[in-house]
């Protein structure tokens, strides 16, 4: 069983450009990393075509195979931070390089290089191929399905982040900070970060398929310190999701800030509630993290297939209240989840995981698939080339209830809101949790009477999912930029939820 920490992603990006990249150079190819790439970098820059993935994957499966594919991609980052009116990083950086699987049985051989000649690419086959051996040689088709590029509109750009200088970014950057700074004259201080990414993917497999796409990503986070005399607050706020430049409008903009400064200056207004269990309230969009860490992480097949989920045998049996439907999906468009293919090249599906109260289906990757004999549900998830796929959440949420948020609200006596989370502790296996509440409202005889801060809530997963009594009719995906850690890899991650009663959890207050 895995302890997990969980962080909402704000800290820099730190990416390393490799050696080979030296020769690219000198030749030009990275001289400018605002230049857009070709379409297909990898057939472009390194003539990676049809015969060269065929002599690798014919490498890859000469000690024999059940599975096997080759993982391309490149990434172009950019990021830039302001601090106290001061640019103070501003870095762009590219990584690149291929990574090998071969799968037989429970062997799994892996390898991965950055250098992309086809000399080096098969020695990583080879390498590969040793560490899983067994039964007869299976060889790549002499035709590859070249190029299947997967097209679902779910993130399609009207101009590639290449092609955006930081020229034009640093606008957006000083304009949201000094819509934060307006807000309120308690501002002291504000940050502004700024991210954005430009993924192209190829994946190539044993069986013949490659599906190749490009994977947009961006991020804008506000941070604000505010001062009341003696007193001194921080708080924030951020948006993500696989958009382009346009999405940063000005209204967009201008409900960051709002957010950022509005969640820092009720921090001078909070105070903890009363310890102990009592009703807590979930409110839609962000409370999701909880459904995504303590019942999400549950339900990934990986921890079923080896009996460590406390899911591993409850499936088509009730685990919440009829009107609960949870679902994993990749198919939300736009949002940081969201996936055409998976890392495997399993096209990415809307995954029913509890359909009105019952356990419908965990989240598959091809080898847990194989193991239970169902299809692929598009979750085999990595973080880089560097790393082996897994079943991995997408875009994790419960859809709407039949209740509404007022309705919820009037009907407790003594509890709280649990509004926005920070951190917090997982036991993936018993799916026992501890998280810290940032920001949050007291409720008292069916009203909201006060702000809340500082607040941990300590439950069980399974068991919350299993107390929920009510459930409203708002539900959304939280617009944060979330990066989910298993494995000690990061992927990037929706989740949402609507607003939602839990009858009992433990409240970490204060004593009466």
């Amino acid at each position: 069983m895995h302890r997990r920490h969980f962080l909402a992603s704000s800290g820099a990006v730190t990416l390393t450009i490799p050696g080979f990249l030296s020769a690219c150079a000198k030749a030009g190819l990275a001289a400018d990393l605002a230049t857009a790439p070709p379409d297909d970098p990898f057939r472009e820059w390194f003539g990676i075509d049809e015969a060269t993935v065929r002599a690798v994957l014919t490498e890859l499966g000469a000690g024999g195979a059940q599975l096997g594919d080759l993982y391309f991609q490149h990434t172009r980052t950019t990021s830039v931070k302001l601090e106290d009116g001061i640019i103070g990083e501003a870095n762009s950086s590219i990584a690149q390089g291929v990574g090998l699987r071969v799968v037989i049985g429970d062997q799994t051989g892996y390898a991965f290089t950055e250098d992309l000649t086809l000399e080096s690419m098969k020695k990583a086959a080879r390498t590969a191929a040793a560490i899983a051996r067994g039964g007869a040689p299976k060889l790549a088709p002499d035709q590859l399905q070249w190029p299947e590029i997967a097209r679902r509109d779910l993130y399609s750009l009207n101009v590639p982040w290449s092609q955006v200088g930081i020229a034009e970014k640093l606008p957006k950057i000083q304009q949201l900070e000094a819509l934060a700074k307006a807000k309120d004259p308690a501002v002291d201080k504000v940050s502004v970060s700024w991210w954005d990414s430009e993924e192209r993917v190829m994946v190539a497999t044993l069986d013949g398929k490659v599906y190749r796409e490009v994977r947009p990503n961006t991020r804008l986070w506000c941070t604000v310190v505010a001062k009341k005399g003696a007193q001194t607050r921080s708080n924030g706020a951020n948006l993500a999701g696989r958009k382009g430049f346009d999405f940063y409008t000005d209204e967009q903009l201008e409900t960051l800030a709002t957010q950022a400064v509005d969640r820092t200056m009720r921090l001078f207004e909070a105070r903890r509630p009363p310890a102990g269990e009592m009703p807590v309230i979930l409110a839609a969009g962000a409370s999701g993290i909880l459904l995504h860490e303590a019942v999400g992480h549950g339900l990934e097949a990986d921890f079923n297939r080896k009996g460590t989920s406390i899911y591993a045998d409850k499936m088509g049996q009730k685990v919440s209240a009829d009107f609960v439907t949870v679902v994993d999906s990749g198919l939300e468009p736009g949002e940081r989840g969201a996936l055409s293919f998976d890392d495997e090249g399993n096209p990415c599906q809307r995954t029913v995981l509890v359909e009105n109260g019952k356990l419908a289906s965990y989240m598959h990757d091809a080898i847990s698939a194989k193991h239970y004999g169902v299809s692929p549900t598009g979750s085999g998830r990595r973080q880089s080339f560097k790393h082996v796929p897994m079943p991995r959440m997408r875009c994790t949420y419960m859809e709407d209830g039949p209740h509404t948020r007022e309705e919820i609200i009037t009907s407790v006596d003594k509890g709280i809101i649990a509004e926005t989370f920070t951190n917090g502790q997982v036991q993936i296996g018993a799916g026992d949790f501890t998280f810290y509440i940032k920001n949050g409202w007291l409720v008292e005889g069916g009203k909201i009477t006060a702000p809340i801060s500082d607040v941990n809530i300590i439950g069980n997963g399974p068991e919350a999912l299993a107390n929920i009594t009510m459930a409203a009719n708002d539900a959304h995906l939280d617009t944060g930029g979330w990066t989910c850690g298993k494995n000690g890899q990061g992927v990037p991650v929706s989740q949402g939820l609507p607003t939602v009663l839990v009858s009992k959890l433990n409240v970490g207050g204060v004593d009466a």
